[in-house]
């Protein structure tokens, strides 16, 4: 497919116009279907917003307008329907995309491919008679979607085994939140605060522009919000919440959120990032443990860390792997594979998690008052990341033009274990070698650049990079 992408349509407005909105949701509708659709802060979406709904309702849909909410929001609001959320995730504010949810899920490949098909047909999508037009209604979800993150929070930490205080389960907390002048503004301070925690909010202001940062929260971007933690007086635009709110040099934790407040980045309380596969395995182990079934599974992608299968594994559980950005797929096979006694507990790849018991999207709001409750119950962030066997890690781009990018991967399939002949070989997603040491490595071509993308972890991770890219680059040489 050429339109979508591993999350839905994204790009520049010049090339995610009124115009494309229109027949993506001319394509997606129907008589009689129902769609929740919304948007977050950025300046082209009320316009993108109002082709989705002018496509749906003339193809027959019923529209409930959102306005700005979180991606997650959207996404709660579509169990039982359709949605279509109006989003460039963690993207510069020149860009905006669509993404369709069904039944609070994202569409699959085969849904996705349907519509690019008619799309491609050079027809314009059908248009339904006159008098079976949609409606538009306002439909009023924030609230809603923050109870149900409460309550879901509320039943895993407030029972008798993970109880930590009688006033909420995170009310030993100070929490710094930076919001990126996007859509968490709304809602992981009000949870977590309304979950017992004090909540110093930063660039808590819905912006377009996000002009405090870039809308992808990285160690980079969130310099500033670093500084604030360790206590500088970096002056940042802040919101304090709760009655006792926390000096700056007094937090528990801190947690940043992209754009549309999918995305989750942790920091403790010396503003330190905390390596999100870390984040990954103790929330993965935390389900896998407190899971009645017999057999708990993770889903998780190829270039997550093997400390995430230890930790599982150590909970009772398994972990399986499906390809980046189809975490939902994953879900749907590994229920259809399952037996009766098996459980998808938790899947996610780096910085985006589904709390399947939850929903069946990606949520950064729960997975903020998720992470503070570990956190909560394991006394400090350190306690809850010292189980876990941090390694070095490297990503590497290795040059690889398009048209070479089929024939080196074909041959990397024997020429790197062939390379590490005492390495467990997985080839589904790439090319992942396993050793017995936890250490891995995983080669995948890039889906947009002129790279074959090298992903490591090892003790000794750059002898390791230096012996797998060697191969790598003379399987490229020898595919051009």
């Amino acid at each position: 497919m050429t339109l979508f992408g591993t999350a839905g349509i994204r790009g520049p407005v010049e090339e995610i116009t009124p115009s494309l909105a229109l027949s993506v949701a001319q394509a997606a509708g129907e008589p009689g279907s129902t769609f929740v659709v919304g948007r977050d802060g950025r300046e082209t979406g009320p316009a993108l917003a109002a082709a989705v709904e002018a496509g749906l309702e003339s193809a027959g849909a019923d529209v409930y307008r959102l306005g700005q909410v979180p991606t997650p929001t959207l996404a709660f609001a579509s169990r039982g329907r359709r949605g279509v959320m109006l989003t460039a995730s963690h993207n510069p504010p020149t860009d905006n995309g669509i993404k369709l949810f069904v039944d609070g899920v994202e569409y699959d490949r085969q849904a996705e491919r349907e519509i690019e098909d008619q799309l491609a047909d050079g027809s314009s999508p059908a248009v339904a008679d006159w008098d079976e037009w949609g409606r538009p209604a306002e439909l009023d979800i924030l609230d809603r979607y923050r109870d149900a993150v409460i309550d879901f929070v509320r039943d895993r930490f407030d029972g008798a085994e993970h109880a930590v205080s009688s006033s909420g389960p995170l009310a030993e907390l100070s929490i710094a939140v930076d919001c990126g002048n996007g859509m968490a503004s709304l809602a992981t301070p009000q949870v977590l605060e309304r979950l017992g925690a004090d909540v110093v909010a930063v660039n808590a202001t819905v912006d377009g522009h996000f002009v405090a940062r870039e809308s992808k929260p990285t160690p980079e971007t969130l310099a500033e919000f670093i500084d604030f933690l360790a206590g500088s007086e970096a002056s940042l635009a802040s919101e304090r919440r709760g009655a006792t709110a926390a000096r700056a040099d007094q937090f528990d934790l801190g947690l940043a959120h992209d754009g549309d407040a999918d995305r989750l980045v942790v920091l403790g309380p010396d503003g330190d990032v905390i390596h999100e596969d870390t984040i990954l395995a103790v929330v993965a182990a935390h389900y896998a443990e407190t899971s009645d079934a017999d057999d708990p599974v993770v889903v998780t992608t190829p270039n997550a860390s093997a400390r995430i299968d230890e930790q599982v594994r150590e909970a009772g559980g398994r972990v399986e792997r499906v390809r980046l950005g189809a975490l939902h797929e994953g879900i749907a096979r590994e229920r259809a594979e399952g037996g009766p006694d098996t459980e998808i507990v938790f899947a996610a790849e780096p910085w985006k998690h589904i709390h399947t018991a939850f929903g069946g999207w990606i949520d950064g709001v729960a997975s903020a008052a998720v992470v503070a409750a570990l956190v909560a119950e394991a006394g400090d962030a350190a306690t809850l990341r010292d189980p876990v066997t941090e390694r070095p890690y490297r990503k590497v781009s290795v040059d690889c033009p398009d048209d070479a990018k089929t024939d080196a991967m074909a041959a990397l399939e024997s020429d790197l274990p062939d390379a590490f002949p005492d390495a467990a070989v997985d080839t589904d997603y790439g090319v992942r070698l396993e050793f017995e040491d936890a250490s891995w490595i995983l080669v995948r071509p890039s889906g947009t650049e002129p790279y074959v993308r090298l992903y490591a972890e090892s003790d000794a991770v750059d002898e390791l990079v230096a012996e797998a890219r060697e191969v790598i680059e003379s399987a490229v040489a020898a595919s051009r």
